[in-house]
């Protein structure tokens, strides 16, 4: 495989910041990244925090299979993702996604199909807190 990927577990904070630093993004002429942040309002709800559930076995190894795809599928060269899980406060980051690519179109194409991706394939669960309760939320992530 020509690429470098990078998954980090992220269990009580996630800096997406950090996680672009650790790539090698020689060869890149373009990075495109994606931050998921936990909403305080959602269909005029207050929104206390997200509590994400995961089969943390297999959450690494979904999350590096979508990468090594999407290299191949798109071109790109680099890739680092990292996925919250336990208890995310609204504003606090949820999922942050880095794709560096020699070319800006595969970066932003690769991305978006990433976050897609992780939605419906990593296996992690999703309940949410708010003003009138909690309830868990539909499909994965």
């Amino acid at each position: 495989m020509d690429g470098d990927i990078i998954i980090m577990e992220a269990t009580d904070s996630l800096d997406h910041n950090s996680l672009l630093d650790t790539l090698d993004l020689a060869g890149c002429g373009a990075v495109v990244s994606f931050l998921g942040v936990t909403r305080g309002i959602d269909d005029g709800k207050e929104i206390y925090r997200l509590e994400f559930d995961a089969w943390q076995d297999k959450l690494g190894e979904v999350l590096n299979g979508l990468a090594v795809e999407a290299i191949s599928k798109f071109g790109v060269k680099k890739i680092a993702m990292s996925h919250r899980t336990g208890s995310v406060n609204a504003g606090e980051n949820i999922v942050s996604i880095h794709v560096g690519s020699p070319h800006r179109k595969a970066a932003f194409v690769a991305c978006e199909w990433l976050i897609d991706e992780l939605k419906s394939q990593a296996p992690i669960w999703k309940k949410e807190v708010s003003e009138l309760g909690e309830t868990w939320k539909a499909g994965l992530g």
